[in-house]
């Protein structure tokens, strides 16, 4: 029964860190500092392959029907179950962020581009785009 209880508080241990975890990515997605959100990620990847693999071990033990009547593990259970759930709520909110982010920059990349090939576009005679990056600049007098 020690070990079962070693390994749910493992867990508890590991579900916290990870829901501290995606708070940080919340600040470093908000900041936009891409090194740091790299950084989280592979910690994320990280901490939630420990979960699995102590998940794997609990569902392995012995005396695992005791999680849900021993009042030690039963209250630390359902611990891990609430907090699991708030990581993945953090973790759907943090991805869509990250989405809009992307998408921000995608646009203002675009706009970007457009404008500096509106400034040297001119077609060929097929009637395809090309761009011209001295159009009107090098003129010989």
């Amino acid at each position: 029964m020690a070990a079962l209880q070693g390994l749910v508080e493992f867990q508890l241990k590991n579900a916290e860190e990870l829901s501290q975890l995606l708070g940080k990515e919340k600040v470093a997605i908000t900041n936009r500092i891409s090194k740091d959100i790299e950084r989280i990620a592979k910690q994320k990847i990280t901490l939630i392959e420990q979960l699995s693999l102590t998940d794997e071990r609990i569902a392995k033990h012995p005396d695992v029907e005791s999680l849900s009547t021993n009042p030690e593990l039963s209250p630390l259970v359902e611990k891990i179950r609430q907090t699991i759930t708030e990581c993945q709520q953090a973790n759907a909110i943090n991805g869509e962020a990250l989405q809009r982010a992307q998408l921000s920059f995608n646009k203002l990349n675009n706009l970007m581009q457009q404008s500096q090939g509106k400034l040297g576009m001119t077609y060929t005679a097929e009637g395809q785009t090309k761009n011209v990056s001295t159009l009107g600049t090098n003129i010989k007098a």
